[in-house]
C-alpha cells in the first residue's frame, strides 16, 4: 500500500482524526507510522516483531474500518459542510457595509467565524 496518492493520505487523516480512537491500538500505531509519519512497511514491521504483510494487513483492515465509521456515521463529511458553509458565510459578511453601532457585534461575528475556519 503506497501512500502516493496525497489526497488518499489526507482523506485517510481527516478520517483517523474523527474515528482512530475507535482502532485497537496496534492497528492505531501502524496506521500513525505508516500514514501520518510515512514509516514503510519494513520499518514497521521491524518496529512491531511482525511480518511485512502483517503490517500490511493490519493497515489494510484500519483503513477498511475507518472507512466504515465514515460510511455509518458521517462526521467527516458532516464537518467539511459546515467548513465549507462557514466559508460561503464568511466571504458573503467580507463585502458587507455595517453600520457604526453594530461594529463590534460584527467584528465578534467575524472573529468567530475565522476561528471556526481556523484562519487568523
Amino acid at each position: 500500500m503506497a501512500w502516493e496518492d496525497m489526497e488518499e493520505r489526507v482523506a485517510l487523516s481527516l478520517l483517523y482524526d474523527f474515528y482512530g480512537a475507535l482502532l485497537k491500538e496496534n492497528q492505531r500505531r501502524m496506521f500513525e507510522a505508516s500514514v501520518l509519519e510515512d514509516y514503510n512497511f519494513s520499518e514497521i514491521a521491524q518496529e512491531e516483531g511482525i511480518s511485512r504483510q502483517g503490517v500490511y494487513d493490519a493497515i489494510k483492515r484500519a483503513t477498511k474500518q475507518l472507512k466504515e465509521y465514515e460510511e455509518k456515521l458521517g462526521l467527516v463529511a458532516r464537518f467539511q459542510r459546515q467548513k465549507e458553509l462557514a466559508r460561503q458565510l464568511h466571504r458573503e459578511l467580507q463585502g458587507q457595509q455595517v453600520p457604526l453601532e453594530q461594529a463590534d457585534s460584527w467584528k465578534k461575528i467575524y472573529r468567530l467565524l475565522g476561528e471556526i475556519l481556523e484562519e487568523e
